[in-house]
C-alpha cells in the first residue's frame, strides 16, 4: 500500500505492507484527509514534536480486531490521532489536550497511508467517530481543525454576543471564525494578506476580511464595529510574530489574545508587555482538540448549524502527495488541500472540487 512520509526534508510516497487489526484495534481505508498547516510546518523543521503526518483523516472502517464494540467493518468514520490518558494531574485539571502522553498516541503509520491501523487507546476513548451520512469526506476532513477551534473558544471563554477577529485566515482560520458564529458570536472579522482566502472567508460568513498591510482601514472596521473598543477576543491564527503583535493590539481592555496559530520556533510575542499589562489584555495559548469537541462540531454540522462547503478547494490523490503539499503551501491557489485514498468516491461527497 502507499504511504506518505516526510523523508530527509521532503515529502515521499512509499510501499509499505498493509496494517492488521490487533485486539481492541481497527484498521481504516483511508477515504480523505487534510493537508494541516501542522503538516507543513514539520516539513519545513518548525514544529519540535514527532514528524508523522496525517491527522484529519476520514474513511472506512476495514478490519476490526477482537474486544471492539461499536464499530463495524464498512463504517464511515473519522479518526483522532492523539488521545489524552485521562489520568493524571494535567487530565484532572480538565487540560487534556496538554497532557504528557497525548501526543505520543497516533495512527500506524499515519493518516497519509491506504490503510492506517488504530491503536486500542484510541478506540478506547471514542477517537473514532462514526460520520453521518449528511457529512461528506471533504467536510470530514474539517472535523478535527475546526475542532481545534472549539476546544479553543471553550478554553479562553468565548460568550454568546462576543466580537472576534481572526488574524490569519487559512483553512483553521476561516474555520474559527464559523465556529464562533455557529455559538452566536456578535460580530466576526478577519486580516489576510492573501485575496482568496480573504474572499473565502467573507463568501463562508465573515463580516468582513482585509489585508493587514493596510493597518488604517483595518483599525478603521474594528473601530467602527466595536465603537471604538476593540474585539472582545482577537486570535492569532498564523504563527508569525506581525500577526501575533496585530492580534495583541486589537483585543479591548481586559480582554483575550488567543494564541491559537503555531508559533515560529524560537519566536518572541513581539509585542509591548507594559501596554498589555495596562490594558488588562489575556494572552491564552490553545493546543489542539477533544474526541469531545469532535463530536460536538460533528453535531453542528448534522444540525446545520455549521457550513464548511468551500473551504475545501482541492483534491489530490495520495500518490501525489508531494504535489499536494506543494499546492497547500501557495496561498494565493488553495484554501484547503485533501488527500484522497482509495475509499473515495461513492458514499462520501462525490466528485473532487478541483484536481491540479
Amino acid at each position: 500500500m502507499n504511504v506518505g512520509r516526510l523523508s530527509g526534508g521532503a515529502v515521499v510516497v512509499e510501499e509499505a505492507p498493509d496494517p492488521v487489526a490487533g485486539s481492541g484495534e481497527v484498521v481504516v481505508r483511508l477515504a480523505a484527509c487534510g493537508v494541516c498547516g501542522t503538516d507543513l510546518e514539520k516539513l519545513r523543521g518548525n514544529y519540535r514534536t514527532a514528524g508523522k503526518i496525517g491527522h484529519e483523516p476520514v474513511g472506512v472502517v476495514d478490519a476490526v480486531g477482537s474486544g471492539v464494540a461499536g464499530l463495524r467493518v464498512g463504517d464511515r468514520v473519522f479518526v483522532h490521532h492523539h488521545v489524552p490518558c485521562l489520568t493524571c494531574e494535567v487530565c484532572r485539571r480538565g487540560d487534556l489536550t496538554f497532557c504528557p502522553t497525548y501526543a505520543s498516541t497516533n495512527l500506524d503509520p499515519g493518516g497519509f497511508s491506504d490503510r492506517f491501523r488504530v491503536p486500542a487507546e484510541n478506540v478506547d476513548r471514542s477517537a473514532v467517530l462514526r460520520l453521518d451520512r449528511s457529512v461528506g469526506w471533504e467536510a470530514g476532513t474539517l472535523l478535527e481543525p475546526a475542532g481545534c477551534a472549539l476546544t479553543a473558544l471553550r478554553r479562553v471563554g468565548f460568550r454568546p454576543g462576543d466580537s472576534v477577529f481572526v488574524v490569519g485566515l487559512g483553512p483553521v482560520g476561516i474555520l474559527y471564525g464559523l465556529v464562533a458564529i455557529s455559538l452566536g458570536a456578535s460580530w466576526v472579522a478577519g486580516a489576510e494578506i492573501a485575496p482568496l482566502r480573504r474572499a473565502t472567508a467573507v463568501r463562508s460568513g465573515f463580516a468582513a476580511a482585509v489585508d493587514p498591510r493596510e493597518p488604517a482601514a483595518l483599525d478603521r472596521l474594528v473601530a467602527d464595529a466595536t465603537g471604538g473598543r476593540g474585539v472582545d477576543l482577537a486570535v492569532a491564527a498564523t504563527g508569525a510574530p506581525p500577526a501575533i503583535a496585530l492580534a495583541t493590539r486589537l483585543a479591548r481592555r481586559a480582554g483575550t489574545m488567543n494564541l491559537f496559530g503555531l508559533p515560529e520556533s524560537g519566536g518572541t510575542l513581539g509585542a509591548d508587555l507594559q501596554e498589555l499589562y495596562l490594558r488588562g489584555v489575556r494572552v491564552i495559548p490553545t493546543y489542539a482538540t477533544t474526541e469531545r469537541e469532535i463530536a460536538d462540531v460533528h453535531a453542528l454540522l448534522v444540525g446545520g448549524k455549521l457550513d464548511v462547503g468551500g473551504i475545501v478547494t482541492h483534491t489530490v490523490p495520495l500518490a501525489r502527495l508531494p504535489e499536494a503539499f506543494a499546492l497547500a503551501g501557495r496561498p494565493d491557489e488553495a484554501v484547503k488541500v485533501a488527500v484522497t485514498g482509495p475509499a473515495f468516491g461513492p458514499g462520501g461527497s462525490g466528485p473532487p472540487p478541483q484536481t491540479p
